[in-house]
């Protein structure tokens, strides 16, 4: 079964991974990610310069 293949904790084989461990500026650097944020930022902009200059 897959499951009990999942639960084997036993560290005599290592996984062997030729890349790095990628955290958490590797998801902040996704373009989708980066867009998201980007707009996020200009409608926060936005909403203070409109609060700031027009009310």
């Amino acid at each position: 079964m897959i499951w009990a293949e999942m639960l084997d904790t036993s560290r005599e084989q290592t996984p062997a991974t030729s890349e790095e461990p990628r955290g958490c500026l590797f998801a902040l650097s996704q373009p989708p990610l980066m867009i998201f944020l980007a707009v996020i930022g200009v409608l926060l902009l936005m909403a203070s310069v409109h609060d700031l200059f027009l009310l």
